[in-house]
């Protein structure tokens, strides 16, 4: 689930190190929806994707991805997620008019979005990293901002604005590992 420079690409890249698996490569199916369908139907081996969060809850999105489809759980696991406020280069914090993420980044940061950036428009977008890549490429405009990850900022060229701004400094996600139910 996710776009390059993701969260769950993070957490693919954890688990594919830690298990032996050999000439794995990646998939960017965005969505749990799309991850699952991939596994039900053998076209990829394994899905990864977000379950819960230690200060965001539980992954709506992937709820009623699992509700709808025939998989068996491999593995959970968690990894620590730290959230950078990401801009195009040279913007500065009086030209952002929006801020744009994932559901479960947004509400990760939601003390902080308050606090911080009380009149700009919060929006929900369908992947951290898509947001990020939207923004370089010129899908959203010039003075959005996205909550993302370091390595969304350092694969679409983007300046981080602000770093950490997750509201509990240990922010864990918990993800499953899916495979085809034999």
């Amino acid at each position: 689930m996710g776009e390059k420079g993701s969260f769950s690409e993070q957490a693919a890249r954890v688990y594919c190190s830690e298990n032996p698996l050999f000439n794995w490569e990646i998939d960017y199916l965005v969505n749990a929806e799309r991850v699952l369908t991939a596994v039900e139907e053998g076209q990829t081996d394994r899905g990864i994707f977000p379950i819960e969060n230690s200060n965001g809850g539980i992954v709506i999105e992937a709820v009623h991805a699992m509700a709808k489809h025939n998989f068996e759980i491999e593995k959970m696991f968690e990894i620590e997620v730290k959230h950078n406020l990401l801009v195009l280069p040279g913007t500065k914090a009086s030209d952002i008019t929006a801020i744009t993420s994932h559901d479960q980044a947004i509400k990760q940061c939601r003390m902080y979005l308050k606090r911080v950036w009380p009149q700009v428009d919060i929006q929900v977008y369908a992947d951290t990293a898509l947001a990020a890549k939207d923004i370089k490429n010129g899908v959203l405009p010039p003075t959005a901002a996205a909550v993302a990850s370091k390595g969304a900022a350092e694969l679409y060229g983007l300046e981080i604005l602000e770093e950490g701004i997750q509201d509990l400094k240990f922010n864990y996600t918990t993800f499953i590992v899916a495979k085809k139910r034999a």
